[in-house]
């Protein structure tokens, strides 16, 4: 053949096939077409050559495709296997075609667990520098990165997407999701839609990260219970993003700038850290019904040209328990187009920005445009600047003369002490002043001081640089009080803390008047005594039941709480038999407890002498000693850890407490398991109890309805019970994965410990707010109801009253008691019970 027809022919057979390497390939987004020659892709006008540091990834590409191509890939799986570092100027880069890329196959039966001894079960670790998703589209829910697992639904632990492990992370138009309680939609491709794994909303997360210099441009971050957005990440800014969540959700070391965020509970970050974060020109549209919080655990937040929106009456609050030191900050923040102080009802927990100068650490003016200052934000010590506005930032510094770059974001207290009893103790108080990123710098000069009322018993005496103020208490008389002290800087700045001012403590009083008891009253035991004091009356009165008049085999049974002596203790049919014995150590409020003291009755409590219904007891545990108590006997209270194992485990604190409860038992107090789980046991005194109503009023913790920490956590009431066989019948509640606002409620037989089920379970709202409870036996017939007052979130389906039912065995047990294994706490309001 000729030689030049030879090379002509080459050429074209070459050439044409690669017109149909590009021809052959198109991405699912006609509207952002990208070229594929096989070596590079072109998109929007720019030419990438692959290689190790540029990977190419479409799910479309086949098998036998790939074999031809080193660096394209059909999963992000694949490719991450072939990572390499990457650098601030030549990251590590993917190049995304629009898709849906599943990093954990969510059609495998198999449940995830944690790897080694880790708690959080992941997609995909992965361990590279400066790594880069690049979406190549316009539209980031083109391309999607997703799983659809969490917590006790298709894995063992609060699934999460992505573990990151390196600096400078970078993400653009990508939408990252776990899709366990919201369906994913992708009009591309409507075969790659899915419905949710589930209705129950659970903890189904992100991306866990721990280096510096995240960055995420329009990008979309879709889930319902912990997010997790690069949460781990120090210095972290959202671009134009969105994000869909309920609580516990969003990074708190973020800047969300020109971002949109739908809100579908009350509390979407658990905590913020250190400098906290800052929302800049965004958009939050609410879905929470009452009070719309920003935190569960406090953190720092600074909220700056957002607007807010809300499909029902909201109140904007920081937190549902607002400590008094709280100091966050806001500009030009409104409400369904109403301007609004965000936490109205605290004030002072709140700077608004306006006419300060602290506002230039967020945003200035500059030739007529808003500037938002996110190089002063970011910067740290080595000059990010990831929207490329320092130039802006220094021609306006030079053009107005005024400074805004370096700027502090917040001032801290340090204090030696938090109690200080006066003549005696001393404070130092430091002020600490940091940029964004926790970065320290000299503060201003501070300005010390405390409210009006309190100027007479404490004295301000700040250092020569201010940064210091030694505290010195002058409280003379009465009791001890909060005072709130306050620093702030000429710009804005502002912090505070709350120290603890007491007057001189005097010696403990002593007993002029003997403890004895007074003749025994109506069925009531009174301790008599008299001390020598002017000032209030705290003696501490303990009581217990011994076996006999020297205080023998003691069991607490009663105690004094607030400061208030317990003077008088009501007998009951469990105190015939034993002696009384009362502690008490005198105290008044201006002094320590001194010696105590021990009395007993010399005779035995009589059944003649006790006028309450032996066939009732009600309490509502406000003088109960809660100590563990785990002996089983008539009479007595059993308190005890729910896990056998930790029975004898002295390191624990005791099972249960009286003390006052927070989130949905905001302002009560009542009786709460220690930690995540406990034991609460009564056996009656010995008789044959044939028919029992036991009434429980209880607040959960959580406020939706859901109870228990995660799903398969419960409670259960006992009641017909044998303590000493662990045999009986229960009321159980419990988390399922069918929802996210509401308990199934079952009964269970247990004999010898094991539990069967002896009804069908039913779905309930009722165990939200105050819950009424009450279990009934009656001719062998038990009868459960549970109640609350409606709420606007029922359905037709789910009822806020709920009634069960079921034959039984007869017996002669009349225990009752609680096995709580709910993780987030519930409170014990009141307890009635009555026997036949």
């Amino acid at each position: 053949m000729n030689k030049p027809l030879f090379c002509s022919l080459f050429l074209l057979i070459a050439f044409f096939l690669n017109a149909q390497t590009k021809s052959s390939y198109q991405s699912l987004d006609p509207k952002n077409p990208i070229t594929f020659t096989g070596k590079t892709i072109s998109y929007q006008g720019k030419t990438i050559t692959l290689g190790p540091k540029a990977f190419f990834i479409d799910a479309q590409f086949s098998k036998e495709q790939l074999a031809k191509y080193p660096y394209v890939f059909n999963s992000i799986n694949d490719a991450v296997k072939q990572l390499s570092n990457g650098t601030e100027t030549a990251p590590m880069s993917l190049y995304i075609a629009p898709n849906v890329y599943w990093i954990d196959n969510p059609d495998d039966p198999e449940i995830r667990k944690p790897e080694g001894n880790g708690t959080v079960p992941y997609a995909l670790n992965i361990k590279c520098d400066w790594l880069r998703f690049f979406g190549l589209t316009n539209n980031p829910e083109n391309v999607v990165i997703a799983a659809n697992r969490g917590q006790t639904i298709g894995a063992v632990g609060n699934f999460t997407l992505f573990k990151i492990s390196g600096e400078g992370t970078n993400a653009e138009n990508i939408t990252f999701g776990n899709y366990c309680n919201v369906d994913l939609n992708f009009p591309l491709k409507p075969e790659l839609n899915r419905v949710k794994r589930a209705t129950a909303i659970v903890q189904a997360q992100l991306i866990h990260c721990d280096g510096d210099k995240i960055l995420a441009r329009n990008c979309r971050f879709i889930s319902r219970l912990n997010l997790c957005p690069f949460t781990g990440g120090k210095r972290v800014l959202f671009d134009r993003c969105h994000f869909e969540s309920t609580d516990d959700a969003l990074c708190g070391t973020a800047v969300y700038l020109n971002s949109t965020l739908d809100f579908y509970n009350s509390k979407p970050f658990y905590w913020t850290k250190g400098t906290g974060a800052a929302f800049l020109n965004c958009k939050i549209h609410s879905f929470t019904k009452g009070n719309q919080f920003f935190t569960k655990a406090n953190g720092q937040l600074a909220v700056i040209d957002t607007k807010f929106t809300g499909e029902n009456p909201i109140y904007l609050g920081w937190n549902d328990n607002l400590p008094l030191t709280t100091r966050n900050y806001q500009y030009w923040v409104s409400l369904n187009n109403n301007p609004v102080l965000i936490e109205n009802k605290n004030p002072e927990s709140t700077i608004d920005m306006s006419n300060l100068e602290v506002l230039n650490a967020y945003r200035f003016n500059f030739k007529g445009k808003t500037i938002y200052n996110t190089y002063n934000l970011l910067a740290g010590n080595d000059d990010w600047d990831p929207m490329n506005i320092k130039n802006i930032v220094l021609a306006a510094e030079k053009e107005q003369q005024q400074k805004f770059r370096f700027l502090p974001t917040q001032l801290l207290i340090e204090t030696s002490l938090k109690t200080l009893e006066t003549q005696k103790d001393k404070a130092l108080l430091k002020a600490s002043a940091f940029r964004f990123g926790n970065y320290e710098v000299q503060p201003e000069k501070i300005n010390w001081s405390v409210a009006a009322q309190d100027k007479a018993i404490i004295e301000l005496k700040p250092s020569a640089n201010s940064n210091e103020c030694e505290i010195i208490p002058n409280l003379l008389n009465g009791d001890s009080r909060n005072v709130i002290i306050t620093a702030k800087t000429a710009s804005g700045l502002e912090a505070a803390v709350v120290i603890k001012i007491s007057p001189p403590k005097l010696e403990s009083p002593v007993f002029t008047e003997a403890p004895h008891f007074a003749k025994i009253n109506n069925g009531i035991l009174n301790v008599q005594y008299k001390i020598n004091t002017d000032f209030k009356d705290q003696t501490i009165i303990n009581y217990y039941r011994c076996t006999d008049n020297k205080g023998g085999n003691p069991i607490e049974i009663a105690v004094s709480r607030d400061n208030i002596p317990l003077t008088e203790y009501p007998l009951t049919i469990a105190d015939s038999s034993y002696y009384i014995m009362a502690t008490l150590a005198p105290k008044n409020n201006r002094s320590d407890a001194g010696k105590t003291i021990k009395i007993v009755t010399q005779k035995a409590i009589s059944a003649k002498e006790i006028t309450a219904n032996k066939n009732t007891l009600i309490t509502n545990f406000k003088n109960s000693s809660t100590k563990d108590q785990l002996e089983i006997i008539p009479g007595f209270w059993t308190f005890s850890p729910f896990d056998k194992e930790d029975i004898n485990n002295s390191n624990l604190k005791d099972a249960w407490y009286f003390g006052e409860g927070f989130d949905g038992a905001a302002n009560q107090f009542g009786l709460l398991p220690t930690g995540r789980s406990a034991r609460l046991l009564y056996t009656p005194v010995k008789g044959n109890y044939t028919d029992i109503t036991f009434n429980l009023q209880l607040t959960p913790f959580k406020t939706a309805g859901q109870g228990f920490s995660v799903a398969h956590m419960y409670m259960d009431i006992l009641i017909k019970w044998d303590a000493k066989t662990n045999s009986g019948y229960a009321l159980r509640l419990i988390r399922t994965t069918k929802h996210h606002d509401a308990v199934d409620c079952i009964l269970l037989e247990y004999q010898n410990g094991i539990s069967s089920e002896i009804s069908n379970a039913v779905t309930t709202h009722a165990f939200n707010g105050r819950c009424n409870i009450s279990l009934e036996v009656k001719n062998n017939h038990l009868t459960a109801a549970l109640s609350n007052k409606p709420t606007d979130s029922l359905t037709a389906n789910n009822q806020q009253e709920t009634i069960l039912s079921a034959l039984i065995k007869p017996s002669i047990w009349g225990g009752f008691g609680i096995f709580y294994n709910g993780g987030s706490q519930t409170m014990l309001n009141e307890i009635q019970t009555s026997w036949k």
